[in-house]
């Protein structure tokens, strides 16, 4: 195991620890949507978004109990995204992280109210002063996670990602969608642990054009793994894209250049870091892990 898979394996055990804490369990009809908010949030995936967050904010000396808490926000916006994601009525998968998604492990409706209530929680995190005694970084983190969730983030590249479905979208529409659906909520990721961590504006634009390339570099593996992967490794069906006829970086570029793409993008990605040295190696590894990644 490599210095960065043991970064990331030790970040991500922190993460579920925390998150557990959220999430504690309840008894009589509450408890139902707790457990099913539990099974759409533990026990799975390598938590590369709060790896984001606590690395940056390690840059700035940030107190790990803070950069944890922030990272958890993001994840629960994350998994939210994916419970919803998985319904019958967007993308209708049965499985999520090698078990059955939340809306098939209980019913449609207890997975949309807990793809909800991980939601209004992530703000819930973000909005006490244990993340950050400071009221103002607080309402910073609170609006940049609401618009890189929102209409003009991650659900508005939701819903021109449906309306792609229907059209021969280019190269230029895809990339702007991916920057939305996938890309805001990294870029989130990456700013928000300056943000938290005291970062002036200039470190916060290096870390926003670090993580705009991440972003989209990340989305072209995804395409990638969904033509070449198999569905055990990623734990999710493969082949949704081209059985939906969905506008890809695969389908429009063909396997070996969106291969080159996201190697391009994951060199300019690390490059918007050098001005922190080596203080920046995690997330310079975060890039290389990206591109390398196989599920």
């Amino acid at each position: 195991m490599s210095a960065f898979e043991a970064r990331i394996k030790e970040t991500a055990a922190l993460v579920e620890a925390a998150l557990d804490r959220h999430l504690p369990r309840r008894s009589g009809p509450l408890g139902r949507v707790v457990d099913a908010m539990r099974h759409g949030a533990l026990d799975g995936g390598k938590r590369l978004r709060p790896f984001l967050v606590i690395a940056a904010a390690d840059m700035f000396d940030c107190p790990r109990e803070r950069s944890i808490r922030a990272g958890c926000a993001v994840e629960m916006i994350h998994c939210y995204s994916l419970i919803h994601d998985d319904l019958p009525a967007m993308d209708d998968s049965d499985l999520r992280r090698g078990r059955p998604s939340v809306h098939k492990a209980f019913d449609d409706a207890t997975a949309i109210l807990a793809g909800d209530a991980l939601l209004t929680q992530a703000f819930e995190i973000l909005a006490e002063p244990a993340t950050h005694p400071d009221a103002a970084v607080r309402c910073r983190l609170a609006l940049e996670l609401a618009r890189a969730s929102g209409r003009e983030g991650m659900v508005g590249g939701q819903m021109i990602d449906i309306y792609a479905e229907q059209k021969n979208f280019d190269l230029a529409s895809i990339e702007e969608l991916q920057r939305l659906k996938t890309g805001a909520i990294i870029r989130f990721s990456a700013i928000g642990g300056g943000i938290v961590g005291g970062a002036g504006e200039p470190e916060i634009t290096a870390l926003r054009q670090y993580a705009e390339d991440l972003g989209l570099a990340f989305q072209i593996v995804d395409d990638l793994l969904d033509v070449f992967g198999d569905a055990v490794s990623l734990g999710k069906p493969v082949g949704q894209d081209a059985d939906m006829d969905k506008a890809t970086f695969v389908k429009l570029l063909g396997p070996e250049g969106a291969r080159d793409k996201a190697r391009s993008l994951v060199d300019r990605a690390k490059s918007h870091l050098d001005r922190f040295g080596a203080r920046s190696d995690a997330l310079k590894g975060a890039a290389d892990f990206v591109f390398a990644r196989k599920n």
